[in-house]
């Protein structure tokens, strides 16, 4: 049986973002992850993973003022002394959360910006922080996200995402595979899956339409899981979906779309 993490971002946000790692808790999860950690005390979240038993998955580099739109600086050419800044900041952090991998979000190309340029920054950028997340413990992700959801994004397909792994050539960069963005972009999911597990190092999921929990729309999730799990893969699979009433109501699709695996 898969290995779900609750998102702490999109799970259980009824409550105040510190009390949901009990919540994650009382409703089963042994893992979370969430999408920044930079707006509390690490010791405040290495507490509370603590006290509730819970395994910090995942969480990402610093990506530039969310709140004013921005989804990662990591192509911009201009900001990379501040990218270089937000790796070092992002390794304290997992380090003191006891966080093995974190992803890097690219960021959107301004419009009318060089492609190319935005290409060469992102590898060069890789580059930096594969090898000082590596001499941490930690690996270094990469997340396809979808353009409908995030016009511009430059990473929109896991072909790109291992293009880029491959030019970057560091054995500390994977690809985390999101299947809402994935099954939005390219569809295909079982077989791309399957022929790139070795360099997909997270799994994160929500249905499609709508992004809500798996087994509200479109994707076959119990063939999906019972497939994740033949191929063995070991990881978590984070969910990371906008619930479509309450976090505790929807959580039925658990044992509904895993039962047998």
């Amino acid at each position: 049986m898969p290995k779900f993490a609750a998102n702490l971002t999109m799970l259980f946000t009824e409550l105040p973002f510190v009390e949901r790692f009990q919540a994650a808790a009382e409703a089963g999860f042994k893992g979370v992850e969430y999408l920044f950690p930079y707006d509390f005390p690490a010791e405040v979240l290495a507490a509370e993973l603590k006290k509730h038993g819970l395994t910090q998955v995942l969480h990402n580099l610093p990506a530039g003022d969310w709140a004013g739109g921005e989804r990662g600086i990591a192509v911009l050419p201009e900001r990379v002394e501040e990218f270089r800044a937000g790796v070092d900041r992002a390794i304290a952090y997992a380090t003191a959360l006891g966080c093995t991998q974190v992803n890097c979000l690219a960021g959107i190309v301004p419009a009318g910006a060089c492609q190319n340029t935005a290409r060469r920054t992102f590898v060069d950028n890789l580059r930096f922080a594969a090898d000082k997340l590596k001499a941490a413990g930690i690996k270094l992700l990469i997340e396809p996200i979808n353009t409908y959801d995030i016009p511009g994004f430059f990473l929109s397909r896991t072909a790109q995402a291992l293009e880029i792994i491959a030019e970057v050539g560091s054995d500390n960069l994977f690809v985390q595979y999101d299947i809402y963005h994935a099954q939005r972009m390219e569809g295909e999911l079982g077989n791309t899956i399957a022929r790139n597990l070795a360099q997909i190092g997270h799994i994160q999921l929500a249905d499609n339409p709508g992004r809500n929990e798996p087994g509200s729309g479109e994707i076959n999730y119990p063939w999906l899981f019972a497939h994740i799990d033949r191929l063995g893969y070991s990881g978590w699979i984070g969910c990371e979906y906008k619930p479509a009433a309450g976090t505790r109501e929807g959580l039925g699709w658990i044992d509904r779309l895993t039962a047998g695996n």
